[in-house]
């Protein structure tokens, strides 16, 4: 007897031929549902995380900052329309990671300018505060990914980006400025690379917003990268008199070194009467 049996074309086929088709079919299903399996679960868990996240973050919103920005965080408006405090929704998580992290938020007082003071939050509760605030418009801008925040961008086109974008108000060493209306530019020594990036796609305050088509990630990391590169080396120049500028420089100038040279001469011609 033959072990081989022929098919309607006349072929030999193996009696053991439909037996590996059946296996190999359960393999190929069984694993295709294994690796289906070990991709939902994941995405499931970190589901479950950014809801309990999200309802975190509301009841913490509610506790400390409904009261100025209203329940459903639209802020809230006078009699006259105006509006008192501003809304929340599409502000993103990346502008309240800045205003909380930076404790400029919540506020004490009213003022022309929110101050930086301590913060009150840890960082889970801004994290959550910062999810909640983005679920309620996820077009909002979000914390930026730390690729973009080592610092180790082109400092010297990071040098010309920030002269030319932001020195007017931070002065070219970052060192700060006075504004109008008794606001001011801090000064952006020792502020977190995260926060500098923040402020730059929020525009806090009197800060105008630097959009990626205006800046691009990597321009802005060129920029944090030259302040820090400030921070870390000091000027070859000498005394840098705080970095407030040729002002401050020819007023020390006119005063300080022509006032001393006039001691001098006023001394040395007392001496030699």
């Amino acid at each position: 007897m033959s072990l081989f049996r022929r098919n309607v074309n006349g072929a030999r086929r193996h009696p053991m031929a439909a037996v590996a088709v059946i296996a190999l079919g359960l393999i190929v299903s069984g694993g295709g549902y294994a690796a289906a399996s070990a991709a939902v679960h994941p995405a499931s868990s970190a589901t479950a995380a950014d809801t309990q996240l999200v309802a975190e973050g509301k009841k913490l919103f509610l506790g400390n900052c409904a009261s100025c920005h209203g329940k459903n965080a639209a802020g809230e408006v006078d009699a006259n329309g105006k509006q008192v405090f501003p809304t929340l929704i599409g502000v993103g998580a990346a502008a309240v990671d800045f205003q909380v992290g930076t404790g400029r938020m919540p506020a004490q007082a009213s003022g022309p300018q929110m101050m930086k003071k301590t913060v009150q939050f840890t960082d889970h509760q801004i994290a959550a505060l910062a999810a909640y605030v983005q679920s309620l418009d996820p077009t909002g801008p979000t914390v930026p990914d730390a690729k973009w925040l080592d610092g180790k961008g082109d400092t010297s086109r990071g040098g010309e980006l920030f002269r030319v974008n932001c020195a007017m108000c931070h002065n070219a060493a970052g060192a700060g400025g006075a504004l109008t209306e008794g606001k001011f530019a801090p000064n952006l020594s020792g502020v977190k690379a995260r926060h500098i990036y923040e402020a730059m796609i929020t525009g806090p305050q009197n800060m105008p917003v630097f959009s990626d088509k205006n800046l691009s990630p990597s321009d802005k990391r060129d920029i944090i990268s030259y302040l820090k590169y400030l921070e870390k080396n000091p000027s070859s120049g000498g005394y840098e008199l705080a970095n407030l500028g040729p002002v401050v420089e020819g007023l020390f100038a006119w005063i300080i070194a022509l006032g001393l040279l006039v001691l001098i001469t006023m001394w040395l011609a007392a001496k030699s009467n």
